[in-house]
């Protein structure tokens, strides 16, 4: 057995062969995996095989079809076959809910390449003959959809790999993982040791013990799931013996999945009463085996199934396949660089292997190779989770995933499970005030506030919820009179030491403020990709503040620490900072009124050290909504008392608070982009208009300057527009597809309704050469295309005057 390599990889399923092949085709091929039985010997030889492109994130969703794709050449490269059945595949719809979703997935799909179409019932009945199309009203049929043979598959990789230079061994078991001081690794196994470079934990059901032998924790846990497969189905066979195959079928009202296999049926389910498996770690003896049957949890599951398809009733089952899958708390996988750990990578929790392994393959082979990938990632990324989950919060959470398998994703729903886990001193507070409560990054986070008379619950929608007016009511008191909301959402972070300036001069783009002032910069990748929007707050010049998402603390520092310096420390105080955001005309007087300290002179983008009330504060003017407005930061342990001095000197001034909701339609009125919908690494800074806040006469050769510095001369091929939009009682979400003259020339990054404009209001992306002054497009909105023009000017303070003043 070799004893170096350049990469390790840990787990032979259909992942990580994937990785293998994929570091190889990008031009590594010091590259080996280790497999403590066969290869597929863990979920990987029982899965179903099937594929599809339906993905909730159109990144994800593109990976899919890239996976599906890459089968064919997979079968050139090696000369073997995946056995490939590619059949296409309807989901059904059988309420408007449903098939809103599926009208709104087709509408992304039309820019992404992705020929998918919307059919009717009886279009539904001649593609599947099979479904009773009794109570449905609607379908998307997608012809990339088909299954695999996935052994085949696997070992197609493996032979491509190889032939790529790459080594695998097998019944080779890893026992330890042991970093050495220079960041390098030693994987101990029951053959010896190999000294590498990088690890990738692609262990599937073993992933957390895997990474339990590197100090790391990986959310993730399996369940149990089963499917079952008939004895000939005298209608299958009719279809084989004409020279057809019968495609998939999704059936959400059902939990299940079928397709035909040989001359009868396989149907799997998603049911409700599920089972974590494998609680307190997976055995290691544990392999090609199966787990028993358990037709009690699916009985209800299989009633239903006989009434959609009756074909079922006229077969006996010929196997029951029941074994388990690893998922992560959202059901994406966990794929990138650990937070935290030098060369260390993360393959795991792919659940969908078959429709998801060769695009974590080739993202992550990208990563390693290339330092970032062509395409935001942040779905899939292991850093979306930070190191407050624990096992405890992930179980609950996997088992909503898997029972919301097929359920409707609502662009406003909040899921229950696992809630509420964090909170801050002012949960209470609030939540008697008839706080709606949303989550990000486990913490509980008001969306809005409701009245006595209204439910403390929004309800899941396409179109504008219940929380509407209570939305409404929230934005005119911050326009009309002022606001206050936590801001405890925002990750901040402390950068202090004698070359804090010039590090982040190299690691931010944009200008660094002098003491006592702050800037808006962006932060780029290499490639001039857009991995920040960050606020600076020079403290003094050793010391500087910095916000950003909160939801990215673990994705920021990530970068921080691969970029770290010797005479800079960076320090994550996103909840060791806590405090209030109150903004609207009368903020200033609500803030002159709790401290003793002249802020008649304190202009925008000034940072002072203030004492409000009894507590000392880091106060600073800027506001997200586009108004006058002061950020107050403060010790948690202080929020409380901060919280009475400014809510009793608000009063006289209309003080009201407000959530999430108002704020994101308060952003809309000024066209303030969010992250992760307007700024991502999907995105440049000139594409987006944050190259203005690149600050290119600075003389640093920040990170991502010569890509921006050659966009700003070249121009970018698309811009960030904004638009009003002929809404009805639905409005944009994102990737609602843009049409000037029949075609599709763009895509909307988010919208929403400004209730202080009271307009329907889009942000999206168009070819440069398309925009004018006067552009008029139509916005497809749960298929239906809405008539739009761009706006020139913001809504509200055009001339920035009462933000500035």
């Amino acid at each position: 057995m070799k004893t170096s390599a350049r990469v390790v990889i840990i787990g032979g399923g259909v992942v990580g062969c994937s990785v293998l092949y994929h570091l190889t085709k990008l031009g590594w091929s010091d590259v080996m995996l280790l497999e403590r039985s066969d290869l597929t010997s863990g979920s990987t030889w029982h899965a179903a095989g099937g594929f599809h492109t339906l993905n909730g994130d159109t990144n994800m969703a593109a990976l899919q079809g890239y996976t599906i794709r890459l089968y064919r050449e997979l079968e050139e490269i090696t000369g073997m076959s995946c056995g490939l059945h590619h059949v296409g595949g309807v989901t059904l719809a059988d309420n408007q809910d449903r098939f809103d979703m599926l009208v709104a997935e087709r509408a992304k799909h039309r820019f992404m390449g992705l020929e998918t179409e919307i059919v009717t019932p009886d279009e539904i009945k001649k593609i599947a003959p099979v479904t009773n199309i009794e109570g449905i009203i609607g379908g998307l049929f997608d012809p990339l959809d088909g299954h695999l043979d996935p052994s085949g598959t696997t070992h197609a990789y493996a032979k491509a790999a190889r032939m790529g230079g790459a080594t695998i061994e097998t019944h080779c078991k890893v026992i330890e993982t042991n970093q050495r001081a220079d960041g390098t690794w030693d994987v101990v196994t029951d053959k010896g040791t190999v000294h590498a470079e990088h690890i990738v934990n692609a262990a599937g059901l073993w992933a957390r013990e895997v990474g339990a032998m590197a100090g790391v924790y990986f959310p993730l846990h399996p369940m149990e799931h089963q499917y079952l497969v008939t004895e000939e189905v005298p209608m299958i066979a009719d279809i084989i013996d004409s020279g057809g195959e019968h495609p998939h079928v999704m059936d959400p009202a059902g939990e299940s999945y079928l397709r035909q296999e040989g001359r009868g049926l396989c149907i799997g389910f998603y049911e409700q009463p599920c089972r974590p498996w494998a609680v307190d770690g997976t055995p290691w003896d544990f392999g090609h085996e199966l787990l028993p049957d358990d037709f009690d949890k699916i009985e209800d599951s299989i009633e239903f199934a006989y009434k959609r398809f009756p074909a079922l009733e006229q077969a006996g089952i010929k196997s029951v396949i029941h074994g388990p899958f690893t998922f992560a708390p959202d059901g994406n996988p966990l794929v990138g660089p650990v937070p935290g750990m030098r060369n260390y990578w993360s393959a795991c929790a792919v659940m969908a292997g078959f429709s998801q392994g060769g695009g974590v393959g080739l993202m992550l082979a990208q990563w390693m190779t290339q330092g970032e990938c062509e395409r935001d990632t942040f779905a899939m990324d292991c850093a979306r989770f930070g190191d407050w989950i624990t096992p405890g919060y992930t179980r609950p959470k996997v088992i909503e995933n898997y029972q919301k398998r097929f359920s409707v994703s609502y662009p406003n729903e909040e899921l229950p499970a696992a809630r509420p886990f964090r909170q801050t001193p002012m949960f209470d507070v609030f939540d008697n005030m008839g706080a709606v409560w949303g989550h990000q990054y486990g913490l509980e986070v008001v969306n809005y506030f409701a009245q006595d008379d209204e439910a403390r619950f929004e309800t899941p929608s396409f179109r504008r919820s219940n929380a509407f007016d209570a939305t409404a009511r929230e934005v005119k008191s911050v326009r009309e009179a002022v606001g206050i909301n936590e801001v405890h959402n925002f990750g901040k972070y402390l950068v202090t030491g004698t070359g804090a300036r010039g590090w982040l001069d190299r690691i931010m783009a944009g200008r660094i403020p002098k003491p006592g002032r702050l800037s808006l910069t962006p932060m780029l990748s290499p490639k001039g990709r857009l991995i920040g929007d960050f606020t600076v707050s020079c403290l003094s010049e050793q010391a500087f503040q910095l916000t950003a998402s909160y939801g990215s603390q673990a994705y920021h520092m990530r970068w921080f620490e691969q970029n770290e310096a010797n005479d800079v420390t960076v320090e994550n105080i996103s909840d060791q900072l806590n405090g209030f955001q109150i903004t609207g005309p009368n903020a200033r007087d609500v803030l002159q009124s709790c401290t003793r300290s002249d802020i008649s002179q304190m202009r925008f983008m000034d940072v002072r050290h203030l004492t409000m009330g009894m507590v000392d504060c880091l106060v600073q003017r800027v506001s997200y909504t586009g108004d006058l407005g002061y950020e107050i930061y403060c010790d948690p342990m202080a929020q409380r008392n901060l919280w009475a001095t400014l809510w009793d000197a608000g009063q006289p001034f209309g003080m009201r608070p407000f959530g999430m909701r108002a704020m994101m339609s308060l952003r809309l009125d000024k066209f303030f982009g969010s992250w992760l919908s307007e700024y991502s690494p999907d995105y440049t800074a000139a594409e987006t208009g944050l190259d203005r806040f690149i600050s290119f006469k600075k003389d640093i050769d920040f990170i991502g300057r010569k890509p921006a510095l050659a966009e700003r001369d070249s121009g970018p091929s698309r811009r960030l527009c904004a638009f009003e939009v002929n809404a009805e009682d639905a409005d944009v979400n994102a990737y609602e597809p843009i049409w000037i003259d029949g075609s599709v020339v763009g895509f909307c990054t988010s919208g929403g309704y400004s209730h202080y404009a009271r307009k329907s209001i889009a942000l999206g992306f168009v070819p440069v050469e398309l925009i004018t002054d006067d552009l008029e497009v139509d916005i497809e909105i749960l298929g239906h295309r809405r008539k739009a023009r761009m706006l020139n000017e913001p809504l509200f303070d055009a001339d920035g005057a009462r933000m500035r003043g």
